[in-house]
């Protein structure tokens, strides 16, 4: 604990903005976390619900479970519904169900994408007061006596490299947390279109019979004439 606090005190006045840049970029990323594992768990259960009541052709109940819950799932589930009734064509119905989709994304992807831009932030930050570190340390150098001149510029420098390396500490974690919300964005999109389609497929499926048997019907008296 004393080498970390010494290490960040002789880094000098730019370890400070770094440590904010850290602080707030972590405060986001367990925000971030804990709304997308808590979207992934809504869907989950959402989903488990939505099933049974398609399987009965309960369509009213779907409606109304995608106005109770905020399961992005539901509600997108339910704008097809709401659209089926309007239209029953499958490709309306597809269109509805996307336009849910796209709105439920900026929700999953918001402030993520800080991540990445508070992690150069900090790199730079780092860079930044390592250059102004040598600079300090270059000018001291100059009025300082010869025989210790030596001495003195090697520990400058190694004072304004620690500047550097702790917006490398920042940073590289900022990335790593930022890669892996964006896979699990991705994953939750992703789960999201394949439960649509699953129930879209059992929606057209339910409205193509009918009409085959009508076609069909119909055709029974072309081919007596």
């Amino acid at each position: 604990m004393d080498t970390l606090i010494r290490f960040f005190q002789d880094g000098g006045t730019f370890m400070y903005p770094i440590a904010v840049v850290l602080v707030i970029g972590l405060a986001i990323a367990v925000e971030r976390w804990l709304v997308l594992s808590n979207a992934k768990s809504a869907n989950r259960q959402a989903f488990n619900r939505i099933l049974p009541l398609l399987q009965k052709k309960d369509y009213n109940g779907v409606v109304n479970l995608g106005k109770s819950i905020n399961a992005p799932i539901a509600r997108i589930i339910a704008a097809g519904i709401a659209r089926m009734a309007q239209s029953p064509r499958r490709d309306d119905i597809e269109l509805a169900m996307e336009e849910g989709v796209m709105e439920a994304m900026p929700r999953l992807e918001k402030r993520t994408a800080y991540l990445a831009t508070l992690a150069n932030i900090s790199t730079l930050l780092g860079l930044l007061g390592t250059i102004i570190g040598l600079i300090q340390a270059f000018t001291a150098v100059a009025s300082a006596d010869p025989a210790e001149k030596a001495a003195l510029l090697s520990s400058s420098i190694a004072v304004a490299m620690n500047t550097t390396a702790f917006g490398l500490i920042a940073a590289i974690p900022l990335l790593l947390i930022h890669s892996m919300l964006q896979s699990k964005t991705t994953e939750i999109i992703d789960s999201l279109e394949m439960a649509g389609v699953k129930c879209l497929n059992m929606i057209s499926h339910v409205q193509d019979v009918p009409r085959t048997r009508t076609q069909d019907t119909g055709a029974k008296p072309q081919a007596a004439q």
